[in-house]
C-alpha cells in the first residue's frame, strides 16, 4: 500500500522543509500538496503538507501490474518510467488484445482503476498506462487525421463535426487545433457520446 506521510509548519516552506529533511528527499523525489488550516480563537494557522515519494509510487504500480497478471492470468512485462511528474508505464504481453481491449476500452479502465488506486490521498498523481506503444501509435494517426481535417476547413470555413472521442483524445485534438491561429474548438454532449467541433474563427 502508497506511504502516505504528513507534516505540519508554521509557513508551507517550512512544512516541505521538515517533509523533505525527515524523507531525506529532494522535491524532485517526491509528490506532495500543501494545505493550510485557519487557526482557531487565538491558535495560528498552519501548514500541512502531505507527502509520497515518487520510488513508493513506482512500486505501486508494479504490484498493481502483478496482481493484474495473477487475476487475467497472462504474462506481462511492464516498465515504469516518470518523466516531468508523470508515470509511464508501458505493458507488453503475448495477449496484447486482451489487455487493449475493443477500441481500447479494456486499456482506460485499467488506466482508470490504477488512477483511482494511486489518488486515494487526493495527490493527483499522474499515469499514462499503455500497451505495445497503442495508444501512443493511436495519438499519431489522431493528430494526423485532425490536421488534415484543419486544412480543409481553414479552406472551405466550413465547421467540421468529429465522432464521439473519449476525454484523452477529446485533449489531443485541442492541443493539435490551437496551434492553428484562425481555428477554435468546442466539445459538446455528455460522456460517452461527447464530441469536438472544429471551426474557423472570423479575425
Amino acid at each position: 500500500m502508497l506511504k502516505l506521510y504528513s507534516f505540519e509548519g508554521k509557513t508551507q516552506e517550512e512544512a516541505l522543509e521538515k517533509a523533505l529533511s525527515n524523507l531525506n528527499a529532494s522535491t524532485n523525489e517526491v509528490i506532495y500538496n500543501i494545505t493550510e488550516t485557519e487557526g482557531k480563537l487565538f491558535k495560528a494557522k498552519k501548514s500541512i503538507v502531505n507527502v509520497v515519494l515518487k520510488n513508493d509510487v513506482k512500486n505501486e504500480i508494479k504490484d498493481f501490474i502483478n496482481e493484474l497478471k495473477k487475476k487475467m492470468n497472462i504474462d506481462i512485462n511492464m516498465e515504469v518510467k516518470e518523466v516531468d511528474d508523470v508515470f509511464n508505464v508501458l505493458l507488453i504481453s503475448d495477449n496484447n488484445s486482451i489487455l487493449i481491449g475493443k477500441e481500447g476500452r479494456t486499456i482506460n479502465a485499467l488506466q482508470l482503476i490504477l488512477r483511482q488506486t494511486l489518488n486515494k490521498y487526493g495527490l493527483n498523481i499522474k499515469v499514462n498506462l499503455d500497451v505495445s506503444n497503442y495508444k501512443a501509435n493511436k495519438v499519431k494517426n489522431i493528430e494526423y487525421e485532425i490536421k488534415k481535417l484543419a486544412r480543409n476547413v481553414l479552406d472551405t470555413k466550413v465547421e467540421a463535426k468529429l465522432d464521439p472521442m473519449n476525454s484523452y483524445e477529446r485533449r489531443v485534438v485541442h492541443t493539435v487545433i490551437s496551434e492553428f491561429e484562425f481555428l477554435e474548438t468546442e466539445s459538446f454532449g455528455e460522456e460517452p457520446e461527447r464530441y469536438v467541433i472544429i471551426r474557423y474563427k472570423e479575425d
